[in-house]
């Protein structure tokens, strides 16, 4: 081979800059706006030069020191903490964070933009519009840019689910490849937080709809192949998992606490008059209701000063509290149904108020905004120093840190126009009702899923709206924007 002259290179040159200027013009608005969500992140970085913290950030750091799974929540996150723990560095899982929010970013724009590129094939400036305002959330609210920064499996778990939704979208018709793909995903959303058990079931009703749509043509017996794909890695994922945790603790599950966190949920209505519970349980009744002023009764149930857990050998993990706690909220469900339901709607409403609560508690709102102090919670000290070192010492650096703070007074999504999201949404499906929903309805129903567990299962609180948002966003986009599904192509 001869070696290239200075005249090709620069013919070469004059070729490839003006077809590579022309395939990015249409993404210029989404790149200058992941630029500037870029500088946000790197001025936080600054100002806060390690990671928030939480009340359960310490139990995180310690399965990831010890490498075990935790007996309170799914240890997903404790591995990914485990796998940067060689470098002894938080600023890099903080880091390592916010490049998971850039990456949900970028992944809600790639899937809007493939599905409303063939609606506008003479404007491709408006499919690049449409992305960056799916986008815009992630890319810019406060409150994700501080979840991003906090010890916490939240951002994990919102790119986890993201990443799942657009897998599944990523081609009409979904593939044994990307069926695998997906259940990888949803497997590892699960076993980083509980709540995405239920995205299965989400994923599995939307192929299945999907596959009964194609009826009785050739694709309907093959389509049945990438779901039986996504949930088999899943089931393998999952039950490793459970499988590791039995040789911990000796039993097939992935945490001793679901009991525990559903008794939470009826503090706020069980009454022991109308349960009638059995001996064994009676020191589970309580009026929480009115233990603590300004607080929730499920937080004051749980981790109150007069929760019954705390008695317990093994506290709020105790397997036979969990059963105990467990057998008390069915009862109570049961005997009050009516109560149940109206409690757990209620706190549901709560995602769509404009201004944010105290809820469950003062400080637990509080510390979801940028702080003027820095603090560590003291069952965070040890396994902090421990795994971070010198970069385990919390510091707030003006005037990067007053930059944040003032910029969360203004720039965050309301409640209100959450719940106007998914009314749109909604609206799409309805409208693609022929196209069974068209690709809105998955994103649609993974939102809803996603906003109604917590609620219904343990409590309410305003960082579980974290995922909600961007995929209420992308069933907006899609409802109304998309292509048909059924088109002739077989691929986007």
């Amino acid at each position: 081979m001869f070696a290239e002259t200075g005249t090709g290179r620069r013919a070469r040159l004059q070729v490839t800059l003006p077809r590579a200027r022309a395939a990015l013009r249409p993404h210029v608005v989404f790149t200058a706006a992941l630029a500037a969500a870029v500088l946000l992140r790197v001025f936080t970085m600054l100002g806060y030069p390690t990671t928030f913290w939480f009340g359960d950030s310490g139990s995180y750091l310690k399965s990831a020191l010890h490498f075990t799974p935790s007996p309170l929540r799914p240890s997903g996150y404790s591995l990914m903490l485990w796998a940067l723990h060689p470098f002894h560095d938080l600023r890099l899982v903080a880091g390592v964070q916010h490049l998971l929010g850039l990456a949900t970013a970028v992944l809600l724009y790639a899937v809007t933009w493939r599905w409303t590129r063939g609606r506008f094939p003479d404007k491709p400036g408006i499919p690049g519009l449409i992305g960056t305002a799916v986008a815009a959330p992630v890319l810019f609210d406060a409150y994700q840019i501080q979840l991003e920064h906090m010890l916490m499996s939240d951002a994990t778990f919102e790119f986890l689910a993201v990443a799942a939704v657009a897998a599944l979208l990523w081609k009409r018709r979904l593939t044994w490849r990307l069926g695998l793909l997906a259940g990888l995903l949803l497997a590892a959303a699960a076993l980083t937080r509980t709540i995405g058990l239920p995205l299965l079931a989400v994923a599995v009703l939307w192929g299945a709809v999907r596959v009964a749509a194609r009826r009785p043509t050739p694709a309907w017996a093959s389509g049945w192949r990438p779901l039986a794909a996504m949930v088999a890695v899943f089931a393998v994922c999952v039950g490793g998992y459970a499988g590791w945790y039995k040789s911990a603790h000796g039993r097939f599950e992935l945490a001793a606490t679901n009991g525990f966190f559903l008794y939470g949920r009826t503090a706020a209505f069980a009454d022991c008059a109308k349960i009638k519970p059995p001996a064994d349980l009676a020191g589970l009744c309580h009026d929480w209701k009115h233990d603590t002023p300004g607080v929730a009764p499920a937080y004051a149930a749980l981790w109150g000063a007069r929760s019954p857990f705390r008695a317990m050998p093994g506290g709020v993990a105790d397997v036979q509290g969990n059963a105990r706690a467990a057998r008390f909220a069915q009862a109570a469900i049961l005997a009050q149904p009516g109560d149940y339901l109206g409690r757990a709607l209620r706190d549901t409403a709560r995602s769509f108020s404009w201004s944010r609560s105290a809820y469950p508690t003062p400080w637990t709102v509080g510390e979801y905004r940028f702080p003027a102090k820095p603090w560590q919670p003291r069952s965070a000290v040890k396994p902090a120093r421990a795994y971070g070192r010198a970069t385990a010492v919390p510091r707030v650096v003006e005037p990067f840190a007053g930059w944040m703070r003032s910029y969360q007074r203004v720039t965050y999504l309301p409640g209100a126009l959450l719940g106007g999201l998914l009314l749109v949404g909604l609206a799409g499906v309805a409208r693609r009702a022929r196209d069974w929903g068209g690709p809105a309805l998955l994103p649609w129903l993974t939102a809803v899923a996603l906003l109604l567990v917590p609620p219904f299962t343990a409590d309410f609180d305003y960082r579980y709206l974290l995922p909600v948002v961007p995929l209420a966003a992308l069933a907006a986009a899609l409802g109304w924007f998309s292509e048909a599904v059924s088109s002739t192509s077989s691929d986007l």
